[in-house]
């Protein structure tokens, strides 16, 4: 075989045998296939798709392309979440010490930044001294000792998704259903958990802007963990505007401490619930959504999951003095606060451009070997629902420097939009989709 053919092939519409689809991730994986071959092919999937039979074929074939982790020696039962992605979405800094608190084990590979989406990994690092890269035995220590582990993807565990996943990011390749949907299994298959709760994001700060592409994505990933014998739900949850009101690897970092101690943004902390408490009925510790979410409020108004997130920090080396007081985490030296232009209600607000700001301030990235400023983001005084006066703060920026904060200020003005009549916020859990 020869991968030129196989990009042709996906170039003119036709599916990949399972043969030639393992070939092809098998000669990735081990350095035989070159990356401006798979930027080629990842982009001939983007233009031309995959049906199901191919998306369950690449899954399989990049989770075996290294290591499969089994921590049944260790935990009877570990849990994982996923985001699809989204702005401002920092859940898994709440939702796995939540969940780890009423005594689930959380066994979490993370991925960094994609696209204008931000990355747990990255968010974690702004943390000095925390470790994301960790060795099998350190993963498995966490998980036995703490109970609770975020790491970022080691190179043993579907490596060949790990270097497709960075080579996306800077390709224009990351909106595919296929592709996302078997990045996403591939490492769930691989870490081993045995209960898997997707958030499957949909709107403008989404990769999946419609809610019948984020159902789509959502019944693939979770059919494929089921096929897999893995127990495994979906929710779809609204993007159509920010998650909570910070957007920023440090900024969020400290929104995430604040909801840990009791002070966090009601959609967050919401959504924390809702995903948390799939995972504590698909463990069988609960039976109805109400008793599931009962038990993890009372994980937070304990301190029972801020325990378990300083557990965490520690374990990971990170520096628990930046976690007990968040101020001294990395901060910018420069804000802007950006006024209303008119009264009015604030009708929508652009997430895919608050996301790319962010990202023009350095905050992620636009080639694989770039480094993440921690220091820049934005903080929201107004969302969706909420009515402005002429000059009121819709916002600040947070940057390396003034100059760069009026750069992007004019982009961040068009991406609100006002309304002369009220206008209720969005709807933030759509759905919830089962095996």
């Amino acid at each position: 075989m020869r991968a030129v053919d196989l990009i042709a092939k996906k170039r003119d519409g036709a599916a990949l045998s399972s043969e030639e689809i393992h070939w092809l991730i098998a000669g990735y994986a081990a350095g035989d296939i070159p990356d401006y071959q798979m930027s080629a092919w990842a982009m001939a999937v983007v233009l031309r798709g995959m049906d199901d039979r191919e998306t369950a074929d690449l899954t399989i074939a990049m989770a075996h392309s290294g290591d499969m982790l089994n921590l049944h020696d260790i935990a009877p039962l570990t849990v994982d979440k996923h985001s699809t992605g989204g702005v401002g979405d920092k859940t898994t800094l709440l939702l796995a010490p939540m969940v780890a608190a009423v005594g689930l084990p959380v066994a979490k590979m993370s991925g960094r930044g994609l696209g204008f989406s931000g990355g747990t990994v990255d968010k974690l690092e702004s943390i000095p001294g925390f470790r994301t890269n960790l060795s099998a035995e350190e993963f498995r220590r966490a998980v036995r000792e703490v109970g609770l582990v975020v790491a970022a993807q080691s190179g043993d565990l579907a490596p060949a998704d790990k270097k497709l996943y960075s080579l996306r990011d800077v390709t224009a390749t990351v909106e595919s259903i296929p592709l996302i949907a078997a990045s996403v299994m591939s490492k769930k298959l691989a870490a081993g958990a045995d209960c898997i709760v997707l958030d499957v994001k949909y709107g403008s700060g989404a990769f999946m802007h419609t809610l019948d592409d984020a159902r789509r994505l959502a019944r693939m990933m979770v059919a494929i963990g089921s096929h897999a014998g893995r127990r495994v739900s979906a929710a779809l949850s609204s993007m159509q505007q920010p998650l909570g009101f910070a957007v920023g690897n440090a900024l969020e970092v400290r929104e995430a401490i604040s909801a840990l101690r009791g002070h966090g943004p009601t959609d967050l902390v919401d959504l924390c619930l809702t995903l948390g408490g799939q995972l504590v009925q698909l463990a069988g510790l609960r039976n109805s959504d109400e008793e599931a979410r009962s038990l993890l409020r009372e994980a937070i108004e304990s301190g029972a999951a801020w325990e378990k997130f300083t557990r965490m920090i520690v374990g990971q080396g990170g520096d628990l003095d930046y976690v007990e007081h968040p101020s001294r985490l990395p901060t910018a030296p420069a804000t802007l606060d950006l006024p209303a232009a008119r009264a009015g209600h604030v009708a929508a607000i652009d997430g895919q451009a608050l996301g790319m700001a962010c990202n023009a301030l350095g905050g992620g990235r636009s080639r694989k070997e770039d480094s993440i400023d921690p220091r820049v983001g934005m903080v929201l005084a107004a969302k969706v629902g909420k009515h402005v006066a002429q000059g009121e703060t819709l916002l600040t920026i947070h940057a390396a420097s003034a100059e760069d904060a009026r750069r992007v200020a004019p982009g961040l003005l068009a991406a609100y939009t006002l309304s002369n009549t009220p206008v209720p916020a969005p709807a933030l859990v759509e759905e919830i989709i089962t095996a």
